[in-house]
């Protein structure tokens, strides 16, 4: 069941012509350097130790990933998302870093069945999804992760902010120059909105907000509520 097919781009499947000319860079967003480093730099400053395990949902061809393989301990780095070519470009990406001997495990699933992979992580985290995805498959996700949370873990994941619920007009993100919807990709969201969502999923929301990213993407996370 295709239950994300026509909800965003991202089920485009990539040649092996374009993963070799290293066209999945600019699929996934561009800032190659300059997002992959921000995104480890900010989850190391949120506490990540290379002891933890992470869970990066929505991977793609794994911009944040090669950063966070190269700093975590072997093993401790788990991947997915829904298009099968960016798995592949991001398998090709460890290997010319020279990380493979770190055995990061990358899987292809759009239903977020992170139960998968067997595992309970201390941070789970998703740069660019949420801004693709209507509400209901939102939902789906923070449902999943709940289940594969750990105890004391933490969910990270940015979003396009809308000042009020129901937000109906577009809003042209600055910086970045991104326009935003309610009901289309990319979609924004309302603190009151994703307060919502969290609650619904049994999770408690807390609002980073600004972290520097450069397309004004806010940061949120996720955690069981005590």
């Amino acid at each position: 069941m295709d239950i994300m097919k026509g909800v965003n781009a991202y089920f485009k499947e990539l040649s092996k012509e374009e993963i070799r000319t290293k066209a999945h860079r600019e699929f996934v967003g561009g800032l190659w350097d300059e997002l992959g480093n921000l995104q480890l730099e900010f989850l190391i400053k949120s506490g990540l130790k290379p002891s933890h395990r992470l869970l990066d949902i929505g991977c793609g061809s794994l911009r944040g990933g090669v950063r966070y393989i190269q700093y975590l301990q072997e093993g401790n780095y788990y991947g997915l998302d829904i298009n099968g070519s960016l798995i592949e470009a991001g398998r090709i990406e460890v290997d010319e870093a020279g990380l493979s001997n770190k055995n990061p495990t990358l899987i292809v699933d759009e239903k977020f069945s992170f139960d998968k992979f067997g595992q309970r992580f201390d941070f789970m985290v998703s740069v660019s999804v949420f801004t693709h995805l209507p509400m209901n498959i939102i939902l789906r996700c923070l449902n999943m992760a709940r289940e594969s949370l750990a105890p004391n873990g933490i969910y990270y994941s940015t979003f396009f902010q809308a000042p009020t619920s129901l937000h109906l007009e577009k809003i042209k993100q600055q910086p970045g120059g991104i326009v935003t919807n309610y009901d289309s990709d990319p979609f924004h969201y309302s603190i009151e909105e994703l307060s919502h969502m969290a609650n619904l999923a049994k999770l408690k929301l807390q609002v980073i907000g600004d972290w520097g990213h450069p397309r004004n993407q806010k940061m949120a996370a996720f955690t069981f509520s005590k």
